[in-house]
């Protein structure tokens, strides 16, 4: 049976056309962190991130953090003072990837930060920069406390507050 009807096309189109984005989306998704530009990140649905926190901790304690989002749950780490994990994942294709981390350390309290939404993290119109490669900083400072480190401003980092009631 011919497709002769405009309506018949016209979907057809629209079908080719969205296997084709969906197809390049994975391709651009493994472009190279240090490229110039990021190809399809902030762009496209898929990208790869790689979210890493560093124990920055004035009183040299050790940092306990628990991230999970509504699909991942990494369990509880304990980070040694100037040590660092991580973990990797791809942002969904709604682009509403969220990773909620909760802290804790001796003597430091009870604190929840978002480490990566889609929405400020992988966004050409976020807050920040776009990243491939997310890396946080916790402990350095009382008022802005947890900052994400930019390649591009080193001594500059984006910092924030907790988020504890969020």
């Amino acid at each position: 049976m011919a497709f002769t009807s405009k309506p018949h096309f016209i979907m057809l189109c629209m079908i080719y056309s969205t296997l084709i984005l969906f197809v390049s989306a994975l391709v651009l998704s493994d472009a190279p962190a240090e490229a110039p530009t990021s190809g399809g990140d902030g762009l496209l649905p898929l990208s790869e991130k790689h979210v890493v926190i560093r124990n920055k901790l004035k009183n040299r304690e050790i940092l306990n953090v628990h991230c999970r989002s509504s699909e991942d749950d990494f369990g509880l780490k304990h980070i040694p003072w100037n040590g660092a994990w991580g973990f990797r994942f791809y942002v969904n294709f709604f682009k509403t990837t969220k990773f909620r981390c909760h802290f804790t350390w001796h003597n430091g309290g009870s604190h929840y930060f978002y480490i990566f939404k889609a929405s400020r993290d992988d966004s050409p119109v976020g807050e920040l920069p776009i990243c491939k490669k997310c890396i946080w900083e916790v402990g350095q400072d009382d008022v802005t406390p947890i900052c994400r480190i930019s390649r591009e401003k080193k001594n500059n980092p984006y910092c924030f507050e907790w988020e504890d009631g969020a």
